[in-house]
């Protein structure tokens, strides 16, 4: 038994609590998590956690925001209530899929680049022109050399005044502003000797126009620069957001399982531990699978091959990839036509291994690639099976045979639908995590999972 410690739950996925504090042999944390009619969120920890090491059990799945939010209601509410240490316990980290830009289906930004681009345009693949005399030095303008001499033709109506430019204090401080300029744009405080530099400078100044890019009296300014085919636009990324809204809550200690993104634990400044799934799939394969040593291990996309080829090192097994060919800007064929198989799997059992399948399209396609080139059986080793939307539909539709996932995220309704679903308990990972962090021991024995 485990002393000195409170373990509590959020409500996305009490029953892997439960068989935590099973496990640890410590009672359930009581707490009250409601929400008001209004909809806001009610909490009020019900066990003393002054100088207790408390631990919040909170998934990613289902109405994350809704979890996300009651889980830094309840870190705030234990630091309120003087506990020594609050860590926070997530099975599935939510919106760890978004520290990077976001990307459409065909790979391309969201800025969607026309069909047909011209020679003397650059896509996102055009390699830069060499510099030389009568080369467009900027894409991002048509037919113009220079950025000044397109902002110079530029209409201001408030840059005008009498047919001559106002200067920057004239258009701000005119009036009777503590600065006044008269027409050639030189101030009453201007000695004898400096009026003619002045002019100079000033009438030079002039035929360039004067604006600025927050001139909010002439706001037809600001579309005067048209984003062209190539450029990224810049969009939030909420990844940083969540780390810091957990550690401003007042998260001391932050533990995950297989995150989507492994540079997401660079955006904490608190410890921030990422544990691995892959023993209990490694088993699974081992248990499972007849003659696993002449199966295949595919990777579904390139991100995910170092995760699958890690898989594949440790059991001396076969390794192939699915590529997908992103690279035209116009798709006339069908979507797996996009998709390129990278090994041979023909009459051989194909294992596919990924760390998240949400809408399930990705996996989906996989099997119905690796069917076609002669794979004998597929099976799908997910660690976090969201399985949003249709889903689970789409699995049963598909050519895969068997899906097994980790219970990170609620299962129980997946399964009742799915009689493809296989589902690996991770409470006893979770457990000796809470166990060596509560006792200060070392957990890098639950990272070698070679």
């Amino acid at each position: 038994m485990v002393r000195n410690i409170v373990i509590l739950s959020g409500n996305s996925h009490p029953s892997l609590a439960e068989s935590v504090c099973n496990m640890l042999g410590v009672p359930s944390g009581n707490r009250i998590l409601s929400k008001f009619s209004v909809g806001e969120t009610r909490c009020e920890i019900q066990d003393s956690v002054r100088g207790k090491d408390v631990f919040i059990i909170q998934s990613g799945g289902g109405s994350v925001n809704d979890h996300l939010i009651e889980l830094c209601i309840m870190i705030s509410a234990c630091k309120t209530g003087s506990a020594k240490r609050v860590t926070a316990v997530l099975p599935l980290f939510p919106y760890s899929r978004q520290p990077d830009l976001p990307y459409n289906k065909v790979g391309a930004p969201l800025s969607k680049p026309p069909t047909e681009v011209a020679r003397d345009k650059y896509t996102f693949e055009s390699v830069p022109a060499t510099p030389g005399p009568g080369v467009v030095k900027t894409a991002g303008f048509n037919r113009e050399t220079d950025l000044a001499r397109v902002m110079s033709k530029t209409s201001l109506s408030n840059g005008m005044t009498n047919g001559l430019a106002r200067t920057n204090s004239e258009n701000y401080f005119n009036g009777n502003g503590s600065v006044n300029g008269n027409a050639n744009g030189t101030t009453n405080g201007s000695t004898n000797g400096d009026t003619s530099a002045a002019q100079n400078s000033t009438s030079t100044h002039s035929r360039g126009g004067s604006y600025t890019t927050h001139d909010y009296e002439n706001p037809g300014l600001i579309s005067t620069f048209q984003a062209k085919p190539g450029y990224k636009r810049w969009v939030a990324q909420a990844g940083t957001l969540v780390a810091d809204l957990l550690t401003c809550a007042g998260a001391d200690h932050v533990v995950a399982l297989d995150l989507h993104d492994p540079q997401y634990q660079g955006f904490f400044d608190i410890p921030m531990d990422n544990l691995y799934g892959r023993p209990l799939l490694k088993r699974y394969i081992q248990q499972n699978i007849p003659d696993y040593k002449e199966a295949v291990i595919v990777s579904p996309d390139a991100g995910g091959a170092k995760r699958a080829t890690a898989i594949a090192d440790s059991l001396g097994m076969d390794f192939a990839l699915i590529h997908k060919e992103r690279r035209p800007t116009r798709i006339t064929d069908r979507q797996n036509a996009t998709m390129m198989l990278v090994g041979n799997v023909a009459n051989r059992v194909c294992i596919l291994v990924d760390d998240l399948a949400d809408t399930a399209n990705t996996i989906t396609r996989a099997a119905k690639l690796v069917r076609k080139e002669g794979a004998t059986a597929v099976y799908a080793l997910l660690t976090h099976g969201v399985f949003s939307g249709d889903a689970i539909a789409r699995i049963n539709a598909s050519a895969l045979d068997k899906v097994i996932v980790t219970n990170s995220v609620p299962q129980d309704e997946h399964k009742r639908m799915c009689p493809k679903l296989d589902v690996l308990d991770v409470a006893p990972v979770f457990a000796e995590a809470i166990r060596r962090i509560h006792h200060g021991e070392s957990i890098s024995v639950l990272f070698q999972y070679d």
